[in-house]
């Protein structure tokens, strides 16, 4: 039977009509359908109330599916992480972006190597972690759909192999800005996760056309793709792009200055969105900045 517990530890208060919150099935009401609502830091607190509050609590916590750092504030003290997922085995999403000042691989690997059921993991600009923060997440969860690893530097071609051998039900990965990566290991992720819906590359020099083009060759389901500053990519491999991935709706290739309207209309003529201009739209517009409002000129072409 469900637990149920008095606010006032057990003891029934005398002519009260009125029943306690905790009186209440535990894991039946309270945890599925009552405290799933309320924001996290709220939660923590109810901790001080009573011992009861802080058992129920407790196992809210060790119930609880999804963990949303940004949910409690920026600086998590380390010991605070770690008690709170210490008992939680039944995980399916968490994010912990932007925790660098006290997120690494002590604190990391415990959640990841107990949680079995992740699909989504956030690691947005966590600088402090290291590769086998990486592996050990393609180890412990073969069911993982979304990853962002953005701003994560120590992402390396072994890493992110193992990601690729043992993950490939991926269908979104975020690699912006993992400068140690080169087209063979792009290649080798792609070739293993042919289910890819989403992926980024931006802010890598390092990525070219090949990595482009066994993406565009490997993963037809391709609906969004981020080349943003990928400085050697150019016009052959967006005209791949074109031919291999029907279901694009979105690319993104500003700064990437090798890529030319020549290609790009190709795309653009099937409603793909782009995040660049067309080159007559653009002088257009500069037109306008410099001379002023003009009345002649029509935008709309």
């Amino acid at each position: 039977s469900a637990r149920r517990c008095d606010v006032t530890g057990g003891r029934r208060c005398p002519g009260r009509v009125r029943g306690c919150l905790l009186d209440l099935p535990w894991e039946d009401i309270l945890v599925p359908h009552i405290l799933c609502h309320l924001p996290l830091q709220q939660l923590l607190s109810l901790q001080r109330v009573s011992k009861s509050f802080q058992s129920l609590i407790q196992l809210y916590l060790a119930n609880m599916r999804c963990f949303d750092s940004s949910q409690i504030g920026p600086a998590i003290p380390r010991a605070a992480f770690v008690n709170l997922l210490k008992d939680n085995e039944v995980l399916q999403q968490l994010a912990l972006q932007n925790c660098s000042d006290w997120l690494t691989d002590r604190e990391l690997l415990p959640v990841i190597g107990q949680n079995h059921h992740l699909h989504q993991i956030q690691l947005k600009g966590c600088a402090q972690l290291s590769r086998h923060a990486l592996v050990a997440i393609s180890l412990s969860c073969p069911n993982l759909r979304q990853l962002c690893l953005a701003h994560c530097e120590w992402v390396d071609s072994l890493s992110l192999r193992s990601l690729a051998d043992h993950c490939k039900a991926l269908e979104a990965v975020d690699l912006t800005a993992c400068r140690q990566l080169k087209d063979e290991a792009i290649c080798y992720l792609v070739q293993k996760c042919s289910r890819l819906k989403s992926l980024s590359l931006a802010v890598n020099a390092n990525v070219g056309d090949a990595a482009v083009e066994e993406t565009a060759k490997c993963c037809p389901e391709l609906e969004h793709l981020d080349l943003t500053g990928c400085l050697r990519v150019k016009n052959d491999s967006i005209r791949v792009l074109a031919e291999y991935c029907p279901k694009l709706r979105s690319l993104k290739v500003k700064h990437c200055h090798n890529v030319a309207e020549s290609s790009l209309s190709i795309l653009r003529s099937r409603g793909v969105e782009l995040d660049v201009e067309p080159p007559l739209q653009r002088a257009l517009v500069l037109l306008q900045d410099v001379v002023g409002f003009a009345p002649f000129i029509n935008l709309q072409i």
